[in-house]
């Protein structure tokens, strides 16, 4: 399962969407949480997320309250305000790419596909993409045919970040993964695969799934944003840490550094 590509280094994301969408201050204390575990980047959700949300804004009033987190709304938007974005967090934002083209700036391209000319798209432009896989299986496949599609269209395979999206309900308290979950593979939900389980477990799930070739990291949208994200961090993350399959401190400061992806040519360190 993708053994001749090698594992490389895990990657962790996390979404700091919550029910409260107008409460900024609550998503800025969730990405120090998320920061706080060395997470490469948070995701804010405005594509069908809470109405009240307006993640371009969010996520600038989180760029001065944290120093090393990346920075994704996950919605499109106007190109010279990422590049504002990026500039303030100074290049830590992710833009959400749904079509080709050129970006202003360099903002880490982030697409969303699992099949399809989505697919096809993520594989030519994208510099991150995730995935819904509820097996190993599913996610190595996938991750297998972006990475072909990607020297196809005469990139490196290695540029490319290819994260399994994956929905965490880590309840109240350390317990095993209930049938159907876990180890044995997420549940598919109409929102997509759900992992419900305690915190070991879903460090479990993940080594596994990282150390087979499936995936090179996991982004993880906690079914109850403020409880699920500290067990997340202090649970699964530390749990991960400590076994040495994730970093404890961030070796560089922006979103392309977390990612081991390439400076773009005339792109200046950030300060």
């Amino acid at each position: 399962m993708t053994g001749s590509y090698g594992r490389g280094l895990l990657h962790l994301a996390a979404a700091v969407d919550q029910a409260d969408g107008s409460d900024a201050e609550r998503h800025v204390e969730l990405a120090r949480l998320a920061e706080s575990g060395a997470l490469d980047f948070v995701t804010l959700d405005g594509r069908s997320g809470w109405p009240e949300t307006d993640p371009l804004a969010v996520l600038s009033r989180i760029a001065p309250a944290t120093r090393r987190i990346g920075l994704v709304p996950l919605v499109a938007v106007p190109q010279t305000a990422l590049a504002d974005l990026d500039r303030v967090s100074r290049g830590r934002a992710g833009w959400w790419s749904e079509t080709p083209g050129p970006s202003h700036g360099h903002p880490v391209r982030v697409a969303d596909a699992t099949e399809g000319p989505a697919l096809r798209t993520a594989a030519r432009h994208a510099d991150v993409v995730l995935v819904r896989a509820a097996s190993p299986a599913q996610a190595a496949a996938v991750r297998d045919e972006l990475r072909s599609r990607a020297r196809e269209s005469g990139r490196e395979p290695d540029a490319l970040r290819v994260l399994v999206s994956l929905l965490v309900d880590l309840g109240d308290g350390e317990r095993a993964a209930e049938p159907g979950h876990g180890g044995g593979g997420p549940r598919q939900t109409v929102r997509g695969p759900l992992y419900r389980g305690g915190p070991v477990d879903l460090a479990e799930l993940i080594a596994g799934w990282h150390g087979e070739g499936a995936a090179d990291g996991f982004h993880l949208v906690p079914a109850e944003p403020r409880r699920d994200l500290e067990r997340l961090v202090n649970g699964t993350v530390a749990l991960l840490q400590h076994r040495g399959l994730f970093r404890t401190f961030y070796p560089g400061s922006t979103l392309r550094e977390h990612l081991g992806l390439a400076r773009p040519a005339g792109q200046l360190a950030a300060p």
